[in-house]
């Protein structure tokens, strides 16, 4: 035994340990606020966050405590004062930051309930559906890639992918596949409001919620929802179709390659969007590879794996695999339209 990588490994896994005992605290922070009130109030002692708060004193020191160890918030021994810098404040306050990820901790929660689910199905090489996986998955996995797509899909996303712009401002039809709670289709419909958008979920659930949240936007009347799935929703001359984060969960991505290619204008494209990932393997062990190999495991084959065909891309299904999967559908063109640390933006055409 090497004594040295022992000692590098042990320091590993207390650093994994104790990301992992934070889930519930940092949980907890958002919840209850704590996070906002120290980025509004600037430093604070533990009493003064308490009765800004509300809180009892003696949870909201032990929980400050905590963050402090985890370098999550700063502390000064001489004022006894806790801080949350501008750069924390971007992960843990700002919702609408690109680097917002407290809402991460609540997928860990989700994946962490799902354990029992995907645990059995090691043994049986069944799927769990994306409709029976823990209670809390779907709002968490929702507001999780809200921020990224906040700050990506209008500004630059879309204006990658060539001459679609255009068309959205003059007007276009548009078809989001896999919307989930809708919030890429909101953003989409706001930002053109010349445009007709419509979501397609198979998940009657996170439908309800799109709806909810449309109802919120009453100002927005170029947008609808309906349950559909990939392979059967209806119309047949879309100017384009985007699927954000979904076509690895797909039981049949071909399936749903060809009936998006039947789908759309002559003219049309298909905008994916998919977590970035490398072809092999060995080019994935990093720490956002880490991550989605995790999400993967728990969610995403497990969900794929129980729809028809069950083809299990995986979260790091990597671009030769999606480009397979689109020119096996049909397309013709293919390309890498932009990319960021954690996605992959690829423009299909007929």
């Amino acid at each position: 035994m090497n004594e040295e990588r022992l000692q590098q490994s042990v320091g590993q896994v207390l650093g994994d340990l104790g990301g992992a005992f934070s889930i519930g605290l940092v949980r907890i922070g958002t919840a209850l606020g704590l996070y906002r009130t120290l980025r509004d109030e600037g430093p604070m002692t533990s009493v003064s966050l308490a009765d800004a708060t509300g809180l009892a004193e003696r949870y909201v020191r032990e929980w400050l405590s905590h963050h402090a160890a985890s370098h999550y918030v700063t502390y000064d021994p001489v004022s006894r004062r806790f801080a949350l810098p501008p750069e924390q404040a971007a992960i843990f306050a700002d919702e609408d930051s690109p680097f917002y990820l407290a809402d991460a901790f609540e997928c860990a929660a989700a994946y962490i309930e799902n354990q029992p689910k995907v645990q059995a199905a090691f043994g049986t090489g069944k799927g769990v559906g994306w409709g029976d996986q823990s209670g809390c998955l779907f709002c968490a996995v929702a507001r999780f890639f809200r921020p990224g797509y906040h700050a990506n899909i209008i500004q630059s996303w879309l204006p990658a992918l060539d001459g679609v712009v255009d068309k959205l401002e003059r007007g276009a039809r548009v078809a989001d596949i896999g919307c989930g709670h809708g919030y890429s289709t909101m953003m989409m419909a706001e930002a053109f409001p010349n445009s007709e958008l419509v979501g397609f979920d198979f998940h009657p659930a996170s439908i309800e919620e799109a709806n909810h949240h449309a109802l919120d936007h009453g100002t927005v009347d170029n947008v609808r929802f309906e349950v559909r799935s990939a392979k059967d929703y209806p119309g047949c001359d879309y100017d384009l179709v985007t699927c954000f984060d979904c076509v690895h969960d797909m039981g049949d991505p071909v399936g749903a390659a060809r009936h998006i290619h039947r789908s759309l204008k002559p003219d049309g494209t298909w905008m994916i969007v998919e977590p970035f990932a490398h072809d092999a393997l060995e080019d994935n062990l990093n720490p956002v590879g880490r991550l989605y190999y995790a999400a993967s495991t728990l969610v995403c084959v497990p969900a794929s794996l129980d729809q028809e065909v069950g083809a299990a891309l995986g979260a790091q299904a990597g671009e030769g695999k999606l480009q397979e999967v689109v020119t096996t559908g049909g397309f013709r063109r293919f390309r890498r339209a932009t990319q960021t640390p954690f996605n992959l933006i690829l423009e299909a055409r007929p």
